[in-house]
């Protein structure tokens, strides 16, 4: 029986983030990937996914996503075999983060809405790779599909996130914790302050790779997730 395994996307993502590691960790696990656009909290979010899954599971998310993972440790740790926290932070926003996040949900509301722009690629993934068209038309492709209520009501959920910080310490579960060395979304320190506060848990950092880590060094990724898994 395989185990099986939620993958939790990150903001204006979908299943097309995960889709290396969907395919390529199936011989170990039985990966679902969770739809986190209907939801308009973190504790939604995260009750949603767990009622989806069935008994126990591996968990994985990125960015937002880890939010979302974190929130599951809180609710129902006994149900998670071993947590994968990639690109993320345990922090909740500040006051600036706070104010430029209405911003860009204001801004939003107003004409067509673009998601993810070419001018937006360089926080998501390394400059190097902005010009990979495959990599950034599919960037641009799941923040469309994603669309305009569906952003509003993530961008709301992660404003109103807690601060998970203090409940790091109590996860027991074997964990790795996964940071593109270019994150310029949630850098490096606060992967490395995760890792820190979990009990035994491993930090892997990617050379050359921005946010969207698992979408953008898919192989590495997926080489990580498969040593966390066995």
């Amino acid at each position: 029986m395989k185990l099986p395994l939620a993958l939790l996307p990150g903001l204006l993502c979908d299943a097309r983030l995960w889709e290396h590691q969907a395919r390529h960790l199936a011989e170990l696990a039985e990966p679902w990937v969770a739809d986190l656009t209907i939801q308009d909290s973190i504790a939604a979010m995260a009750d949603s996914a767990l009622a989806a899954m069935p008994g126990r599971f591996a968990l994985a998310g990125l960015s937002m996503g880890g939010y979302v993972a974190l929130e599951i440790m809180r609710r129902a740790p006994d149900r998670v075999t071993r947590l994968c926290l990639i690109d993320t932070s345990a922090r909740p926003d500040t006051d600036a983060q706070a104010e430029r996040r209405r911003g860009l949900v204001a801004v939003a509301g107003k004409g067509t809405f673009r998601g993810v722009t070419r001018r937006l690629l360089p926080f998501l993934i390394h400059h190097d790779r902005v010009d990979d068209a495959a990599l950034s038309s599919t960037v641009m492709a799941m923040a469309e599909s994603v669309g305009r209520d569906a952003y509003g009501r993530q961008q709301q959920a992660i404003l109103g996130r807690v601060d998970s910080r203090p409940s790091l310490s109590a996860i027991a579960c074997p964990t790795m914790v996964i940071c593109g060395r270019q994150d310029a979304v949630t850098p490096l320190d606060r992967s490395e302050e995760i890792a820190a506060a979990i009990p035994g848990a491993r930090l892997a950092v990617i050379e050359d790779c921005g946010h969207l880590s698992a979408l953008e060094r898919p192989q590495a990724v997926t080489a990580l997730m498969r040593l966390w898994l066995q």
